[in-house]
């Protein structure tokens, strides 16, 4: 068996969604909502959670899988913000991925890539799953 290439995913990321993520996580950091406390700490605009990009990235791999239930692993390090623009096209964010040879146990290791303009914003991004086949 050889690696396999996962179906690309892309997500627009709006300041709508980050509102509706905020009231669902509790997380009401201002840098997710206010330009201005934003811009003052140093970034260029307000950026999406680190959080809700990374459960983007675990969508993409249970999407494939079919059974949110088979991801059995998934860790990812944040190395850049996505900086969610005030307008209505929002933030686009690229998610690719390979699934690696099934270990001894069956489970299978996906490497990850999320991206956004262009650059990576999750890195280490890797899922192990039990797929029911690769």
């Amino acid at each position: 068996m050889s690696k396999v290439e996962l179906p690309p995913l892309s997500v627009r990321v709006t300041r709508a969604q980050l509102v509706r993520y905020a009231g669902a996580s509790l997380d009401f950091n201002p840098i997710h909502w206010n330009e201005r406390f934003a811009k003052e700490v140093g970034l260029p605009d307000i950026i999406g959670h680190g959080m809700l990009t990374m459960a983007l990235g675990g969508r993409f791999v249970t999407d494939w899988l079919g059974d949110p239930g088979r991801l059995v692993d998934y860790s990812v390090r944040f190395t850049r913000p996505v900086v969610v623009p005030d307008d209505d096209e929002g933030a686009l964010v690229e998610f690719t991925g390979t699934a690696g040879e099934p270990d001894e146990n069956g489970t299978v290791t996906v490497a990850i890539t999320a991206k956004f303009d262009g650059k990576t914003v999750l890195g280490k991004a890797v899922a192990l799953v039990r797929p029911e086949r690769v």
